[in-house]
């Protein structure tokens, strides 16, 4: 009797079950599945765990982008070209305003999950509303920093500080604003879905996003704006 000859798929996972190197063998011979993991019987690793994998490496490599940012603002931040200082164009009542600002939409933000965590409706699009505006007021405000300091001539031209100084700071604030476009996505979807288990993992990605904003902007408020309205 001849045998026959197994589809390429089939002879595929019998080597691989039969492999004690394989990923998911199991040296003991059992065939269930481990939920979750993505090993053994359970094929490959569920969309869920894929997308959130790839969202962290989303959020690493843009504290590496931010990270250079830091660095680049740390070398440049003397060479005035004879042009303003850090301290004489930073305006620390207006910058407080949003560091407050923005460190209570991080609070906001954290209640519209835990009412996410109750699929309460109501409360959750509340207190994304209310991130939304705090966020629109941390942009506004820096808006209106850099449009006042363009009009003293103050523009990324001057110098090689100033160039500095626009990069980190307009990054973050891009970063908020697109975070804020996010926003509306969100509660738009939710709105119109509901809780669905897609949209509770958007909205935990968001949280995560908004608070790593939040840490970053720690770093700009202390870096550019505090140590440079002690500086010469």
């Amino acid at each position: 009797m001849t045998d026959v000859p197994l589809p390429a798929s089939r002879e595929a996972l019998l080597r691989r079950r039969d492999d004690p190197n394989a990923l998911g063998h199991d040296p003991h011979g059992a065939r269930e599945a481990v939920p979750g993991t993505g090993h053994g019987g359970s094929g490959p690793a569920s969309k869920r765990i894929i997308v959130g994998y790839g969202f962290w490496i989303f959020l690493l490599s843009d504290i590496v982008m931010f990270s250079c940012f830091f660095a680049a603002y740390a070398v440049l931040q003397g060479q005035t070209a004879g042009g303003p200082t850090a301290r004489q164009i930073v305006e620390l009542p207006r910058v407080e305003i949003e560091t407050g600002a923005l460190l209570l939409s991080s609070f906001t933000c954290g209640l519209s999950y835990a009412a996410t965590n109750v699929r309460n409706k109501l409360w959750t699009q509340v207190f994304l509303a209310a991130t939304g505006a705090l966020g629109l007021i941390f942009v506004g405000l820096e808006l209106q920093e850099f449009l006042g300091l363009a009009a003293q001539g103050a523009t990324p031209q001057r110098s090689a500080f100033l160039t500095a100084f626009y990069s980190l700071v307009g990054l973050h604030g891009l970063h908020v604003t697109v975070g804020g476009l996010w926003l509306a996505t969100m509660m738009a979807q939710v709105q119109l879905k509901g809780f669905r288990h897609e949209i509770i993992h958007r909205l935990i990605c968001f949280n995560l996003f908004w608070h790593a904003l939040d840490i970053v902007w720690i770093g700009v408020f202390s870096m550019v704006y505090l140590m440079g309205s002690l500086g010469p």
